[in-house]
């Protein structure tokens, strides 16, 4: 059960599932310290898809408690602003769009909430992928997973081809479910995109082995499912055959990474470069510690990477 007396200190929270696992919670102190926040941060977990009440006392608490200043929200964020709607004053362009909320901040006495996956994925990615990348290599993206992250990086990209042609050939998005293809292929249209996507129905690993198996040689395969860390397992088999020259990326950064271990177990026979989400990480967060607590983090350059230097020595 989770602790809602009044904090005493400014206090940011992380809303999830398994918060105490969580590398934030040796990387805040350290941040805040640097950062000079004078705030601490505390967890709030949640079983996947609560009940709405529950999500409605947390939002609820952080909106009346005057030291409580905001939270970073993984796993509920469609749950969470279905449940809380009402509550908040204000949404960001992304919410609006998407429904859902990775960040809840306060705005005087309102209480706003922002989806900032699409900028977050997408720094990420560009941290992960040289410039001029796609347009030199012609490589495809799928996409495993049609969940929040995956149509955040999807918008990101559909953005950045409006201002060029630096993205990938063709998105292939695979998923378990046909539901969550429809709404993401539906969000694709509302916005009427150039960008050649695919939607594949995958409820088994062996069908998204087929998937990659037909990618180009230079494409990028991402685990966007939660699978490794939310849920053991990984959405391919150890059959799998990625492509040549390939890019391999975990989104998540914990748990049994099987999903990491298959794209090791080829990254020299195929020539692949391997990344898990712990930039992801890094840029997730520090974009939501700068909503709550108003203040301006760099995404590049000398303070960056002293934020992520300091986060790094904290990783055993």
């Amino acid at each position: 059960m989770n602790d809602y007396s009044p904090a005493v200190k400014r206090t940011m929270y992380f809303i999830g599932v398994s918060t105490g696992k969580s590398s934030i919670m040796k990387v805040f102190p350290r941040w805040a310290e640097h950062l000079g926040l004078n705030a601490v941060i505390k967890g709030f977990d949640f079983e996947p898809h609560s009940d709405p009440a529950l999500y409605r006392e947390a939002v609820e608490f952080i909106r009346k408690d005057p030291l409580s200043l905001g939270a970073l929200v993984t796993t509920h964020k469609l749950d969470l602003v279905k449940a809380c709607n009402d509550i908040f004053d204000g949404f960001g362009e992304y919410t609006a769009l998407l429904g859902e909320a990775s960040s809840i901040s306060k705005r005087g006495n309102e209480l706003w909430g922002h989806a900032k996956d699409p900028i977050t994925s997408g720094l990420s990615l560009e941290a992960i992928v040289p410039e001029g990348y796609w347009k030199e290599s012609g490589g495809d993206m799928h996409l495993i997973g049609a969940g929040g992250s995956s149509l955040a990086l999807s918008l990101y990209l559909i953005n950045k081809k409006k201002s060029g042609d630096d993205v990938p050939a063709k998105i292939i998005i695979s998923n378990r479910s046909k539901a969550r293809l429809i709404e993401m292929e539906s969000i694709h249209k509302k916005i009427n995109s150039d960008i050649q996507f695919g939607y594949i129905l995958a409820p088994e690993p062996e069908d998204n082995d087929r998937v990659v198996a037909t990618l180009k040689p230079s494409s990028m395969v991402i685990n966007a499912t939660g699978l490794g860390k939310d849920r053991p397992g990984s959405p391919l088999t150890n059959k799998v055959v990625f492509p040549e020259k390939g890019i391999v990326w975990e989104f998540n950064y914990r748990g049994d990474l099987v999903f990491l271990d298959q794209a090791k177990a080829q990254e020299k026979a195929k020539n692949l470069n391997i990344h898990d989400g712990w930039i992801y990480f890094i840029h997730g967060w520090t974009r939501v510690i700068a909503e709550v607590f108003h203040v301006d983090i760099p995404t590049r350059g000398p303070e960056f990477d002293k934020l992520s230097k300091i986060a790094a020595d904290t990783r055993s």
